[in-house]
């Protein structure tokens, strides 16, 4: 099969997020597919920005076409989509020509990538597939307090319609979709659902070492006795990392530290919070490469992710930070109310609820205060639960039989 994957946003291990178009793509590479995947050269999830052009990475092909850069979301990001998708609009003729593609896969986030699939499928006589990621408009009407009259809301809406009218096939990460996708027109014998994962390969090796300024801050909290409890991720509102901060606060009297890594838009205010309120037992630290993951995950006791308390989250959560969370074995405290819970699922650690502080001092008071074994034996679950129903060599398969049907 020829899959010609649109993906404004698709990296890979060394560029950065987003990682799910790359280990799909590998998979489907490996099973004898020809995956073409077409995106923007600049990205604001990725860490590195590759050249525009064509380029070939692990078996998988990629067309960079040239955008503008942009800083959050505002016009600059609104004429990015637009150049993105007019190149990707001119370019049918040559991409149906060229790769032939069995199947197009619109897959951007935002749905208006569904236009020009839907061009070249058409041309091609190629199946559609439409993936949803979050679902917009929804997403920034609830996140972002958008109004449905907004224009940008009004063409978002417009695609979303026209996606579950004409595609073939729609693949959705987040589990619980079927009543607002049946609201909106789909017929829900075309949808398919295929979650986030891991790549088990990326666990099996020897993981690089973790970075000294890393390494030295957990073993200087463990010097003193600390549990760690461990952040990896974005710093971003959607993280709710000042609930985590709140409450730390709480701790004070209690041998217990938080190591964040990563970055994001909150990054520098959280840590300035940090030191205006002499919260020693927390160390904030630049990000780490994702191979260092796996080792700053073995190194520390709990493993924290919280959300925002917001209706959205209603149709379910698809986290890849989770995913390795579950994978390293890790205890995980989990801060959410959502239509799914793979935490609560696999019986991996303990879930309490979102905005909610004191509640998340008691569930990291809880975890901390149990035998290291039985920490061990709820990260042996989640890493099962994981292996199980959210590898990528799995998924890859389940997303190739639901374009064939």
């Amino acid at each position: 099969m020829n899959i010609l994957l649109i993906n404004h946003y698709a990296g890979s291990p060394a560029l950065g997020m987003e990682y799910r178009p790359y280990y799909l793509a590998r998979e489907w590479v490996r099973a004898g597919h020809r995956v073409q995947i077409v995106a923007a050269d600049f990205s604001h999830v990725r860490s590195r920005q590759p050249i525009a052009g064509d380029e070939t990475i692990d078996g998988i092909a990629y067309r960079w076409l040239k955008t503008p850069a942009y800083q959050g979301n505002g016009v600059g990001r609104v004429w990015n989509i637009w150049c993105f998708l007019s190149q990707v609009w001119r370019q049918t003729a040559r991409l149906v020509r060229a790769f032939k593609p069995d199947a197009v896969i619109a897959s951007s986030t935002y749905p208006m990538d569904i236009w020009v699939a839907r061009r070249i499928a058409r041309q091609a006589g190629a199946r559609l597939v439409f993936e949803v990621h979050d679902l917009w408009p929804l997403s920034p009407i609830e996140l972002s307090g958008m109004s449905p009259k907004h224009p940008f809301i009004r063409l978002c809406q417009a695609a979303e319609d026209a996606a579950y009218r004409d595609a073939d096939v729609v693949v959705s990460m987040l589990p619980k979709v079927q009543g607002h996708m049946a609201d909106h027109g789909l017929d829900l014998s075309k949808l398919h659902l295929v979650p986030n994962g891991i790549t088990p390969e990326d666990w099996q090796q020897e993981a690089p070492p973790l970075r000294d300024d890393v390494a030295r801050a957990i073993a200087a909290q463990r010097a003193v006795g600390r549990t760690v409890v461990g952040y990896a991720g974005s710093m971003g509102l959607p993280n709710a990392l000042d609930v985590l901060l709140d409450a730390v606060s709480r701790l004070r009297d209690q041998p217990m530290a938080i190591v964040m890594v990563g970055d994001g838009h909150e990054r520098t205010r959280l840590a300035q919070r940090v030191a205006d309120q002499g919260l020693t037992q927390v160390t904030l630290l630049p990000p780490i490469p994702k191979a260092q993951i796996p080792a700053f995950l073995a190194q520390i006791d709990i493993a924290y992710i919280g959300w925002q308390r917001v209706p959205i989250y209603r149709f379910g959560i698809a986290p890849n930070k989770l995913m390795d969370y579950m994978m390293a074995g890790c205890a995980v405290l989990h801060s959410v109310e959502a239509g799914n819970d793979p935490v609560a699922e696999s019986g991996c650690g303990l879930t309490v609820a979102p905005e909610n502080p004191q509640a998340v001092a008691d569930g990291l008071r809880q975890l901390a205060a149990l035998p290291a074994a039985e920490r061990l034996a709820m990260g042996g679950r989640g890493r099962a639960f994981v292996l199980t129903h959210h590898s990528y060599p799995v998924l890859a398969q389940r997303f190739i039989a639901a374009m064939q049907r």
